[in-house]
């Protein structure tokens, strides 16, 4: 379990100081959750928070009762918080059966390495040998990377919007891949994303704006209420046009 309590953000420029997070509480049990919310809200700041990248201003980071506030994003890792980035990292004349079993920390046998590949809906002999650079594309960067996070076995795995950059036939293979996931993995998924199409999947929802938690719950509860501010935006837009 995963605990935020009051935590804050701030970035100190030369004339001003700007509040990204605003007293954050949160708690995340096992389950898949999903956080949303306007661009500039806060979202993939929590994220970097919670993963160890940024430094919260104030406030504590509790993981299974063990205070991890001032840990470093590698002592995180070690205790089962992955991060996935927008952008996957591209990691030249490393093959992706390499990454693969860097992320489970033994040796693995070339079938163990093909099952998880298989998890995310990819071919094990078209990638197994595949060097991870330019030529893979965004969606399949994005599926090697679960299959990594898959191979950890982490108790809290993070992912920042991992739709951005991909295009439709690569979302529709990541939702299945969320979907298969969700029922297999022990532990927490958090995602960070706009569509409607991850929610939909979530156990629970967050919504932050403006730096502050404005809603969480469970989805049936969460999301008619997403789903009537998008319509009142989106009329309020054709009045305008």
């Amino acid at each position: 379990m995963l605990e935020l309590k009051n935590i804050s953000f701030e970035v100190h420029g030369d004339s001003a100081t700007k509040e990204i997070l605003k007293n954050i509480n949160i708690t995340l049990e096992d389950g898949f959750v999903a956080v949303t919310g306007p661009n500039g809200g806060g979202k993939s700041t929590l994220a970097k928070v919670i993963a160890g990248i940024l430094k919260p201003t104030s406030g504590k980071i509790i993981l299974d009762g063990e205070d991890i506030t001032d840990m470093s994003i590698t002592d995180r890792a070690r205790k089962g918080i992955s991060f996935a980035f927008q952008q996957p990292v591209r990691f030249k004349g490393l093959t992706v059966k390499d990454l693969i079993t860097m992320a489970k920390g033994e040796k693995l046998s070339i079938s163990e390495v093909c099952s998880y590949l298989s998890e995310v809906g990819l071919c094990a002999k078209d990638y197994i040998n595949r060097e991870v650079n330019a030529s893979l594309s965004g969606g399949e960067l994005k599926r090697i990377e679960i299959a990594m996070i898959m191979a950890r076995g982490t108790k809290l795995s993070l992912f920042d919007e991992p739709e951005a950059g991909i295009d439709l036939w690569s979302f529709n293979n990541l939702i299945r891949v969320f979907e298969a996931m969700r029922e297999k993995i022990n532990g927490s998924i958090l995602i960070i994303s706009h569509q409607e199409r991850i929610l939909n999947i979530a156990d629970k929802i967050i919504v932050i704006a403006n730096g502050e938690v404005t809603a969480q719950g469970v989805k049936e509860e969460v999301m008619p209420t997403l789903l009537a501010s998008s319509e009142a935006c989106s009329t309020l837009m054709d009045k305008l046009a």
